[in-house]
């Protein structure tokens, strides 16, 4: 690739797991997520067989979370908290959740083997942990500083909100994927009432007439 500092067979093994990955999910489409999808990958990229599989000693789930790890790079990079800063939130998680999207667009085949490789049992931990990670880069993306119980719920509410739109997408035949938009606005209005409702209960003491507060002022007034 011309625009990388050196070939991939003078990559360390962790440059070229992130360089292959999306060549794999590709290959995976046919191949499915496993040592085949590596060597059509590694060979089209001009790497060893050997030394590519090297880079995905746990198999088929290092080869899907590098390819995840992809698109949170690739979407920081085109998103920047910067560009972010000028929309509006529900705006700023619609465009990153979208941009995501966009990104797998056409590898619907490989995205659907992916998502049922990460459902089963044994790879539940680690799904949840990168579904974690992504929700957290996006809310980053987006101006969250949060550092209290609002970190995790804002998180854990868009990995599901996140995660139930790759469900709608991967069987989604509308032009243009219009379902899966559709689908994602409502997700996210919901989410915005929910934070406003949550708000206004959290500083309710604020919005509504305190008796206490009045008349502790009436025995204290201010001075």
């Amino acid at each position: 690739m011309a625009d990388q500092p050196h070939s991939m067979a003078d990559m360390t093994l962790d440059e070229l797991r992130l360089t292959l990955a999306p060549m794999v999910a590709s290959a995976s489409i046919f191949d499915g997520w496993s040592d085949a999808a590596v060597r059509s990958a590694a060979q089209q990229g001009g790497v060893d067989a050997d030394v590519a599989l090297l880079a995905y000693p746990d198999g088929a789930m290092d080869m899907i979370s590098a390819w995840i790890e992809t698109i949170d790079l690739a979407m920081a990079d085109a998103l920047p908290a910067s560009t972010m800063a000028a929309m509006p939130i529900r705006e700023r998680i619609r465009s990153l959740v979208q941009f995501r999207l966009d990104a797998v667009a056409g590898l619907e085949e490989a995205l659907r083997r992916a998502l049922a490789i990460m459902a089963m049992p044994q790879n539940a931990p680690r799904a949840l942990k990168t579904g974690w990670h992504s929700a957290d880069v996006m809310w980053r993306l987006a101006g969250d500083v949060a550092t209290d119980y609002n970190h995790y719920t804002k998180r854990t509410i868009l990995a599901g909100i996140y995660g139930a739109t790759l469900a709608v997408f991967v069987d989604d035949d509308s032009a243009g994927k219009s379902a899966t938009r559709s689908f994602l606005d409502r997700r996210i209005d919901g989410v915005m009432k929910f934070e406003k409702a949550k708000a206004k209960w959290l500083n309710s003491d604020r919005e509504t007439f305190s008796v206490i507060r009045f008349l502790g002022r009436l025995r204290y007034p201010a001075r």
